[in-house]
């Protein structure tokens, strides 16, 4: 491993900036990478639990003003696991300071933020990229290797699910991912943009979708408990797609399946075979080759060292976990930093996947399929 600092600070500290700090901290211990992580600064508004979560995540200090952090001369990359509504103004300010960019999804609230965002970032010239994490499980990089050789023949049908169950409960006080303003989306946004990145990740480009979107719970407590106040986000999203390659799919993404914790699921079939892969078996492939010499699935535990990213970890059936995605990522990243490239995903992934968010809203606004 190389002495080169890498000088990380990040805005935001909740459930994404323990996943993302985690992954700083743990990827030069198992890859060869080409900086040294350095994590210097964390930023929060509330300067105690800033402070606390410093201590906790392993950062060498800690500020209240993400405009402070951006500008500071002893950072090189900025990595945002704030709510969208803030995404704008910081990847602005990050790509005028000449920082490099990594950036939660979905990249903005809107489509029109999101290309404003990609412009900033290609007219500076950093590196940036989106965290859709679920891309480098190794079993998910393994699917994009067998498509890629043929193995599926052509691509006829895709089916992605996210299932959630967390705000079943209607007396779920209203939080930030409830409001529109802050959130941009509810389950689409969140969730089903994974399923979205996915598809297109594996199958190729959408160009056609029709969307339906329902909220069951139409107002929630306050969080203050100062009452109650309406939820303008959707609490379960669909939508049928058509690709450019002539293949269809659908997408569906809800917080209402009682039972399902985070069941991120996908299907795939093809002229020669199907794959199948679930995020809570993430370490398993299923994989059927239409060969005639024997029916049914077959599963592949993608644990063995010629598996994409396996070899840096453990003996062959020596499963990994969530966090591996987001280590993943950041060495992908990094690998990026150094050759002066944006790794996919990068923000122009993010405005295509905002264009496709944007769209089945306005076919579910409009009960039509919409091009894309």
């Amino acid at each position: 491993m190389t002495t080169r600092k890498l000088r990380i600070a990040m805005i935001g500290y909740q459930f994404m900036g323990r996943t993302h700090s985690n992954a700083w901290r743990q990827v030069a211990r198992f890859f060869d990478t080409p900086f040294e992580p350095v994590l210097q600064v964390v930023c929060g508004r509330n300067e105690a639990e800033v402070s606390a979560a410093s201590r906790k995540l392993g950062f060498e200090a800690h500020a209240t003003t993400w405009q402070e952090v951006v500008a500071r001369d002893d950072i090189d990359v900025v990595d945002i696991c704030t709510p969208g509504d803030s995404h704008l103004p910081i990847v602005l300010a990050a790509a005028a300071a000449g920082k490099s960019i990594l950036c939660e999804k979905p990249l903005a609230n809107e489509l029109a933020e999101a290309e404003q965002m990609l412009g900033a970032a290609q007219s500076a010239g950093i590196v940036h990229m989106l965290c859709h994490n679920y891309r480098r499980a190794p079993a998910v990089q393994l699917a994009k290797r067998l498509i890629d050789e043929g193995r599926l023949g052509r691509i006829h049908h895709y089916r992605g699910t996210y299932l959630q169950d967390w705000i079943v409960d209607p007396e779920f006080p209203r939080v930030w991912r409830l409001e529109k303003a802050r959130a941009g989306s509810g389950a689409l946004g969140d969730i089903a943009s994974h399923s979205l990145d996915l598809a297109r990740f594996l199958v190729g480009e959408i160009c056609e979708v029709s969307g339906l979107l329902e909220t069951f719970v139409a107002e929630r407590p306050l969080e203050d408990g100062s009452g109650r106040g309406p939820v303008d986000v959707d609490d379960a999203a669909l939508a049928l797609l058509r690709f450019e390659n002539g293949a269809i799919g659908t997408v569906e993404g809800t917080r209402f399946a009682p039972g399902r914790k985070n069941h991120n699921r996908f299907e795939i079939n093809g002229s020669k075979g199907s794959l199948v892969f679930d995020l809570e078996r993430m370490n398993e492939l299923e994989l059927y080759e239409e060969d005639g010499s024997e029916s049914g699935f077959r599963t592949i535990l993608a644990t063995d060292p010629s598996h994409p990213y396996v070899a840096a970890w453990w003996p062959p059936g020596h499963i990994i976990g969530y966090e591996h995605t987001f280590i993943h990522t950041v060495l992908d990243f990094m690998r990026g930093i150094e050759a002066g490239r944006s790794p996919e995903p990068n923000f122009e992934d993010g405005v295509k996947n905002q264009r496709l968010l944007d769209t089945i809203e306005r076919s579910h606004t409009n009960r039509r399929w919409e091009q894309v």
